[in-house]
């Protein structure tokens, strides 16, 4: 399993506004130089982060792009689901009537808990927790 560029960069992306975080909006010129993303594909994975509650913007002369809420409250997890929609590895996990054997599954079950633990530990990231890894680590 591979998580799409949508969620890597969007990830980057929330990061970026976090590092900034009350700093004022920032604009995704700045971001895209910064990230080295392209500014088009930023363009088009705002939107579901906005959607999302994630991110907020502004309009004018000193518009752009900031955090709706404080890093400490935004996790990775929050970003991905935007991004990609539920966490889902296999779809029987989801929707258990694809498939005639889900229900005595034993790889099902197993694959479950894989899910699960994916979302946990997605769950337990923090914008907050990015930054003070960074900072740890460029010191």
């Amino acid at each position: 399993m591979k998580l799409s560029t949508r969620s890597r960069y969007g990830a980057r992306l929330v990061f970026e506004l976090a590092l900034r975080y009350e700093q004022g909006p920032v604009y995704l010129k700045e971001i895209s130089k910064s990230q080295d993303i392209s500014f088009k594909y930023l363009g088009q994975i705002i939107i579901p982060l906005k959607a999302a509650g994630i991110i907020k913007s502004s309009r004018g002369a000193r518009g752009g792009y900031y955090l709706a809420k404080k890093p400490e409250q935004i996790k990775l997890c929050d970003i991905v689901k935007a991004l990609e929609g539920p966490i889902c590895l296999i779809e029987c996990l989801e929707n258990s009537k694809i498939c005639k054997r889900s229900k005595n599954c034993i790889t099902r079950i197993f694959w479950g808990e894989v899910n699960n633990a994916l979302c946990l530990a997605l769950d337990r990231v923090t914008l907050q927790d990015m930054i003070n890894k960074y900072i740890d680590i460029t010191k």
